[in-house]
């Protein structure tokens, strides 16, 4: 299993307007993409010296090979939307988590 974490700073001007975008439009489309199986949205409880709310969401998907496909496939168009809606409202930076053991 792995984990596709991205990382975003958010300004305050407009966090209520992007963290109702998340959840209610992006992470629904990325779980429809039929490429993950769940996402966990988490606030990231650190104070940035950049200021702004930072927040983490991962989605986990059963292969890296998936992940590959979410990369080509469909990756390009859900970055564009939200660069579209909050370009320079936002910094975002995305990881990738290999789940090595739960316990």
């Amino acid at each position: 299993m792995y984990i596709y974490n991205v990382t975003t700073n958010i300004e305050d001007s407009v966090h209520d307007q992007w963290l109702s975008w998340m959840q209610k439009t992006h992470i629904p489309e990325m779980l429809a993409t039929g490429k993950f199986t769940q996402a966990k949205m988490c606030r990231v409880l650190v104070e940035e010296q950049m200021g702004g709310s930072t927040y983490s969401v991962q989605y986990t998907t059963d292969s890296k090979n998936t992940l590959t496909k979410y990369y080509t496939e469909d990756a390009p168009v859900m970055r564009q939307k939200s660069l579209k809606l909050f370009a320079d409202k936002m910094v975002a930076f995305r990881t990738e988590l290999e789940i090595i053991g739960e316990f």
